[in-house]
């Protein structure tokens, strides 16, 4: 409640009193002026009528004090799990909620932070802290106490608000951390080849000394270095395969350590492929020979080399070579020397012209053997004595034909095993029965003797069979008629997603595989997939980076694809196993802030502690909160055994107290005392 002041409510305009006060006190001037009895009290009378007009009064306003806002943010990241820090961070934000809930005249708010924010490395609890008091006016801002561990990742340079910023920090003065850095790793590197990571052990209390470190790529290990802490060592990896590549670098745990999360440090190196190569080889030209070629040529990630077999040896007309306009088939070039080189080799409707000798065929069996891939698309020319299974090549081909060609029509439908298999899972129409794409009209009958037919066609007959040969693989089509799909024949099919994933399973894509383990990660939470062409899949093991471990039941989302979805609150690298398979995951950055360094300190928030008169203490295990204090601003905001809030000085305006000075009889008898006193002035 503030002192009464005075106010005027006019009854009239303004400009009416000062017009009516300026006459009044002219004439009352002249009739001073020519010593006229009685003009004095003619001034005071006007006044007295213009400050009726003005309607004067004593005026205060009625305030309530409103209370101040403190916040309390409690620390739950990664780094207080440790040394049972969380046990001790409630207890001291307990007692402390209690003892500000007591004091007066105060608004608590609390916000835990339990996890990272999104695209964000480390604890961060400012930009929290600012939204939690984002409502609040500033000169209602009594003040922040923070219940931490003091390793903050976004502490301000300059003060946030006018409020004293109070840390209580958990954790022993005197832990030890030993720990491993990865000091600079690329984030991606070509396939094949070989990259440098820089790594260092850092551990104050053994400064100098030589530790073990022990070097895994995707799980295995591939070797074990000397390296001495405090000094970066060079270690050089191979990027073996596309996508992502983990190489995890760890040294032995010390006993009186304060924790082993952060003895282990991942680096995480894309695997990036050159263009793959394709050798496709026409054995004649034909209606359907352009839609490998035009599948092929749009696929930005391959190089096509292709060849159409026009001239066979045997045509022989009396054309001189040199006029000629055809190229002649390298085929020595080919499949001798530069074999290796090609990631995939296509016969499309290729039958034994005396163009490839049978040892270019034994060397395109080794070829597969050692990892290559062959993909026959074969038309009537594969049942007939010129088969390219009457070759050294039959040894890695999957079918064996009969002799025979059926000339029908029939929907290519996908099998039961198919409909599991990531090459013909799902492919548009595929579910629907008949299947929902145009019909072909020729087959070549064939015998499966390896591999998993996932399509079958006329009289169920195998229409593509895949195969594992070796280290490489195996695909045939047994039907000249896909391009009927690609010309949109009674409405098509889906022949590019076929062919694509066809070809791009041949050429080992990851994600392609048909038994594969996988960990996707997302923001604080783990998808675990499992791709299998068994009718059930087998419970997953889940080890987080703390050690501990969950067993995961996982549910078939799709056939052949069963899935499990987990939170991850903890940054680091996950392993999941089924007993079988093994997969890595890895939340958040490669190198965490938020485990580079474990041990509780007080430095980091001094500096903001002081740019707002604040406090950084520490708390003893099983300690109780300082008491708390209210204190006006500019006053010191701590001591030994308490903390200081600023004391809040916003009030809310709650009404209005009025006293007239001309309203009633008093108003009215000053009035006429005015009057009266004139006119008894002039009546002597």
């Amino acid at each position: 409640m503030t002192d009464f002041e005075f106010a005027f409510s006019p009854y009239v305009p303004i400009w009416v009193v000062a017009v009516f006060a300026v006459l009044a006190l002219t004439l009352a001037g002249i009739g001073l002026a020519r010593r006229v009895r009685g003009s004095g009290l003619r001034i005071a009378a006007a006044i007295l009528f213009a400050l009726a007009l003005l309607n004067p009064a004593l005026q205060r306003e009625v305030r309530e004090p409103l209370s101040g806002v403190v916040a309390v943010v409690v620390d739950h990241s990664q780094s207080q799990r440790t040394a049972g820090r969380v046990a001790t961070t409630d207890a001291v934000a307990a007692d402390l909620v209690a003892r500000l809930e007591a004091t007066p005249q105060l608004e608590v708010r609390t916000l835990t932070v339990d996890r990272p924010q999104a695209d964000r490395d480390g604890t961060i609890l400012f930009e929290p802290l600012a939204d939690l008091l984002g409502d609040v006016p500033p000169d209602r801002i009594a003040g922040a106490i923070l219940v931490t561990d003091g390793q903050v990742h976004d502490v301000p340079k300059t003060a946030p608000f006018q409020a004293p910023v109070h840390a209580l920090i958990v954790g022993d003065e005197n832990e030890r951390d030993r720990r491993v850095e990865i000091v600079a790793a690329p984030r991606f590197g070509l396939v094949g080849s070989k990259q440098t990571i820089v790594v260092k052990v850092e551990d104050p209390v053994a400064q100098g000394e030589t530790v073990e470190l022990t070097v895994r790529a995707d799980d295995q290990l591939t070797e074990t270095r000397i390296a001495r802490i405090g000094e970066p060592i060079e270690l050089t990896v191979d990027i073996g395969h596309g996508g992502d590549n983990f190489y995890e670098f760890e040294v032995a745990n010390v006993e009186d350590e304060l924790t082993t999360v952060n003895n282990a440090a991942v680096a995480i190196v894309e695997g990036v492929r050159e263009n793959l190569r394709v050798l496709l080889v026409s054995g004649e030209p034909h209606a359907g020979e352009r839609t490998w070629r035009n599948l092929l040529k749009s696929d930005a990630s391959v190089d096509l080399v292709h060849f159409t077999i026009l001239r066979p040896p045997e045509k022989q007309d009396g054309t001189p070579i040199n006029e000629l306009s055809l190229i002649a088939f390298p085929t020595r070039e080919l499949f001798s020397q530069k074999i290796d080189e090609f990631d995939l080799i296509v016969f499309d409707r290729y039958h034994r012209r005396n163009v490839l000798p049978a040892l270019y065929f034994d060397n395109i069996a080794q070829y597969v053997l050692n990892g290559g891939a062959v993909l026959v698309a074969a038309g009537p020319d594969y049942a007939g004595p010129r088969s390219i299974y009457h070759t050294p090549l039959a040894a890695t081909l999957p079918v064996a034909p009969s002799g025979s060609i059926l000339e029908k029509p029939f929907r290519p439908t996908v099998s039961d095993l198919g409909h599991r298999h990531p090459v013909t899972r799902e492919l548009p129409g595929g579910n629907e029965d008949p299947p929902a794409w145009s019909e072909w009209f020729r087959q070549v009958e064939a015998v499966p003797t390896a591999g998993e037919t996932v399509m079958t066609g006329a009289d169920g007959n195998p229409l593509l069979v895949l195969s594992r040969e070796g280290e490489g693989r195996v695909a045939t089509m047994l039907s000249d008629h896909i391009w009927l799909w690609a010309r949109g024949f009674d409405g098509g099919g889906p022949h590019v997603p076929l062919l694509r994933r066809l070809s791009h399973w041949l050429m080992k894509e990851p994600e392609l595989e048909e038994e594969a383990l996988r960990v996707v990660t997302g923001s604080g939470t783990l998808v675990v997939e499992r791709q299998t062409l068994a009718d059930t899949a087998a419970p997953v093991t889940l080890t987080t980076p703390s050690g501990e471990t969950q067993e995961l039941t996982l549910e078939e989302a799709e056939p052949g694809l069963w899935r499990a979805t987990v939170e991850a609150p903890d940054m680091g690298l996950y392993r999941a196993t089924d007993g079988r398979l093994t997969a890595l995951g890895h939340v958040g950055p490669a190198n965490p802030v938020e485990a580079r360094d474990l041990t509780s300190t007080t430095d980091v928030l001094e500096p903001v502690a002081e740019a707002t008169r604040g406090s950084v203490r520490r708390v003893a295990d099983g300690g109780d909160a300082p008491r708390i204090l209210m204190r006006p601003d500019g006053r010191s905001t701590s001591g030994s055994d308490w903390i200081g809030l600023k004391r809040s000085e916003a009030s809310e305006l709650t009404g209005v107290e009025r006293v007239p000075l001309f309203a009633g009889l008093l108003g009215l008898a000053l009035l006429l005392a005015g009057l009266s006193s004139t006119w008894w002035r002039e009546g002597r």
